[in-house]
């Protein structure tokens, strides 16, 4: 946990935002857009229907907080990632195994993904911006939510999903 705590501080996140993200208890407003930055200062802004508009995917996971099998739809990470420029597949090598990706929810709750977990060409876990739960549109949760199929526990799903940003990591 102190290893991520120093990532985090060094990706530039604050130590207030990284106390709150430590408890995830502040109140959450649903999402209604999401933002992908670059630490190269590429941004893309997508709406509900220009991520719906977008090829799916469907992962089937258990979800440990509601004890069920759920199923959520939604666009792979790294298809999103490389619409803004970030290298996918043979091309991550060397120093691009040290890129974060950084999700963010409304609630300011965050999690750290190295960009080796969210490329299939590397991992073969399933990282998916979802919008629709069991084929109905999210709803408590937000427009977006991050789910990871590779998850024992939901820890790292972001509901209420806003931003996603693309950090470097300096050793």
């Amino acid at each position: 946990m102190a290893a991520l705590l120093v990532v985090l501080i060094l990706c530039g996140v604050s130590p207030a935002m990284v106390a709150q993200q430590m408890e995830h208890s502040a109140p959450s407003a649903p999402s209604t857009q999401l933002t992908i930055k670059t630490y190269e200062g590429k941004t893309l802004t997508l709406s509900p229907g220009e991520l719906a508009a977008l090829p799916h995917k469907s992962v089937t996971v258990f979800n440990a907080h509601s004890k069920a099998q759920e199923q959520y739809a939604g666009v792979p990470l790294a298809d999103l990632l490389a619409k803004v420029g970030v290298p996918t597949g043979e091309s991550v090598r060397g120093k691009l195994f040290l890129i974060g990706v950084v999700a963010t929810g409304t609630d300011g709750y965050g999690v750290l993904y190295s960009l080796a977990e969210v490329d299939p060409a590397i991992h073969t876990g399933e990282v998916i911006v979802a919008d629709t739960l069991d084929g109905q549109k999210l709803s408590k949760d937000g427009a977006f939510k991050m789910v990871s199929s590779e998850e024992r526990r939901p820890a790292r799903w972001v509901r209420n999903l806003t931003s996603i940003s693309v950090v470097k990591v300096e050793p």
